[in-house]
């Protein structure tokens, strides 16, 4: 289905197509990104989510369809116009430096830059000290970035990301080596960078997390597009069990929508629970 985008649309794919080798991995997707909200794509392992936010940053081109940065077509955007525009955060970052953190995160200023690199600017240094503010990463500021544990880099990852101050962010798995606490907290902080106008797009698996952060749930299978809404629209117990295989059991609470998951197919079911 192809879509016309709307005069708030910071992004749009619209009929996209991605083929890697003989297999089909995006099948004639369409979407949007407005500004301030937050979408999670869903889908099992396998679904086309990394393939699909990696074309959306335009790191790979569609075999068909096309993808928009507002008005323009990715293809007329520059390398640099995009990096200013997009904050991407891949699953698969890693580093080998010994860089202090704070001069790694100041490595997301490098789409700002001229023809030579400094960070001595109070715009550069404001952005790097509010990122590190907002990934909670300031007590790590003069460590080594290769002597980080797992959910640590995951955060300091996250600060380079915003230390390029993006319109548009896309997230890949970004609570991967966090504890709940830490999850929790990216939560937050993506709806408060939604509410600030920042559109994006994030991948997740926590499908309780999504319902906690989620304003618009896209749900991808097999490259195809299987649903496009809100968390009640998109995150029902048929659907659950259709696309990822296991039980559900919906619970209604004050603090929202919670799912518990069965390996044993479960009927589905609403419940309220007191709080």
């Amino acid at each position: 289905m192809s879509t016309t985008p709307n005069s708030n649309s910071i992004l749009s794919l619209n009929n996209i197509v991605q083929v890697k080798g003989k297999k089909v991995v995006i099948d004639t997707v369409s979407l949007e990104m407005v500004p301030g909200k937050v979408i999670a794509l869903l889908g099992p392992n396998g679904a086309g989510k990394s393939s699909l936010l990696e074309m959306i940053a335009g790191l790979s081109k569609p075999h068909s369809g096309e993808v928009k940065l507002g008005p323009n077509s990715m293809e007329r955007i520059t390398p640099k116009q995009r990096a200013q525009r997009i904050g991407f955060l891949s699953q698969h970052s890693e580093t080998a430096w010994p860089l202090e953190v704070e001069a790694f995160i100041g490595l997301g200023r490098i789409p700002h830059q001229g023809r030579f690199f400094s960070l001595h600017s109070k715009s550069d240094q404001s952005a790097i000290q509010k990122a590190m503010a907002q990934s909670g990463v300031e007590d790590l500021s003069h460590r080594l970035v290769n002597t980080l544990s797992g959910g640590e880099f995951s955060r300091v990852l996250l600060a380079r990301v915003l230390a390029g101050e993006p319109e548009r962010l896309l997230l890949d798995e970004p609570m991967t080596g966090l504890d709940p606490g830490h999850q929790f907290i990216l939560c937050d902080l993506l709806s408060k960078l939604a509410k600030e106008g920042i559109g994006i797009i994030v991948t997740l698996h926590d499908l309780s997390l999504t319902a906690h952060v989620a304003d618009r749930i896209i749900l991808l299978n097999q490259g195809k597009l299987i649903a496009d809404g809100t968390v009640r629209e998109v995150l029902t117990a048929d659907r659950i069990q259709e696309v990822y295989g296991v039980g559900c059991t919906m619970m209604e609470s004050s603090d929202g929508l919670a799912l518990a998951l069965s390996t044993i197919p479960l009927q589905g079911s609403t419940k309220t629970i007191q709080t």
